[in-house]
């Protein structure tokens, strides 16, 4: 927290920001559906890749801004399984980008001592961008600051049946498959993003009200915040502001908060005590 305060002059509006901000009580996890680019870019008449190029920016402040902010996990919704349906001279586009912003960051990357992950079917992305992303992961892996989880050809159902799927395969392997059982911490441990805590805090961008096949089985309890902000837009000012909006409500993860016991006479009905008429 120190850390992003150092960086910030009091009295301007992200100093005002960080300094309401409960250090206790930042997400350990935080996850962002980036969205808005193509929006972005049609509202000023430039081509869709105008507006991927233009969300590089808000990508470098973020995870800056989260690494001093001290939280431990970041995930970024890159490229959806879905993504491929978009023109091949786009997606081409966004492969040269991410080529680009991997060579480009790896040195700030390992400055703040953050680890770089990639979550998805990697199996299935161009060879030159595989290499290429598998070698920045490899240059941080020993990075013990802010892990960075780049969600690239992912799929929130896809993530699912891949981990069903790698617990038949080891059963099977270990001929036990007729006695195999699925439970929910099984299951967890071979997701993509096994080991790690659920996320706290979900923010979308660009005002969309879906979580659009991410993280389908870790959100379960995650806050929701959406702005309606286009990501090319997404400032630190609107991070703070999210964080600050989270650390205002109460999690509950489908639980309630302590309330006085209500003693109940011997023979008094219970839907009377609640104001149910029992006729």
């Amino acid at each position: 927290m120190q850390a992003l305060l150092d960086t910030l002059k009091p009295g301007e509006p992200d100093w005002e920001l960080a300094t309401a901000l409960d250090p206790s009580r930042i997400p350990v996890h935080l996850a962002i559906i980036m969205d808005g680019n193509g929006r972005w870019a049609n509202r000023r008449s430039l081509p869709r890749i105008a507006g991927h190029k233009a969300g590089v920016g808000p990508v470098r402040t973020t995870v800056e801004t989260c690494a001093r902010l001290g939280v431990r996990v970041l995930t970024l919704y890159a490229f959806s399984m879905e993504n491929w349906k978009r023109p091949r001279a786009e997606v081409e586009a966004l492969w040269r980008l991410l080529r680009f912003y991997l060579r480009r960051e790896l040195p700030e990357l390992q400055r703040h001592d953050i680890r770089l992950v990639a979550l998805g079917r990697l199996d299935m992305l161009p060879p030159a961008v595989r290499a290429e992303l598998e070698a920045a992961i490899d240059v941080t892996r020993l990075n013990r600051g802010l892990q960075v989880n780049l969600a690239i050809n992912y799929g929130g159902r896809t993530e699912i049946v891949d981990a069903v799927n790698a617990m038949i395969e080891e059963s099977a392997a270990k001929g036990t498959l007729s006695t195999l059982r699925i439970d929910e911490t099984s299951l967890a441990e071979r997701l993509y993003t096994r080991g790690l805590p659920d996320p706290d805090l979900l923010i979308r961008t660009s005002g969309e009200m879906r979580i659009s096949n991410f993280l389908l089985w870790q959100i379960a309890y995650a806050e929701l915040y959406v702005t309606e902000t286009l990501w090319p837009d997404f400032s630190r000012t609107d991070l703070l502001r999210a964080i600050l909006d989270y650390q205002k409500r109460e999690r509950r993860y489908g639980g309630l908060t302590a309330l006085p016991d209500v003693a109940l006479a011997p023979d008094e009905p219970l839907a009377e005590e609640i104001g149910v008429s029992s006729r």
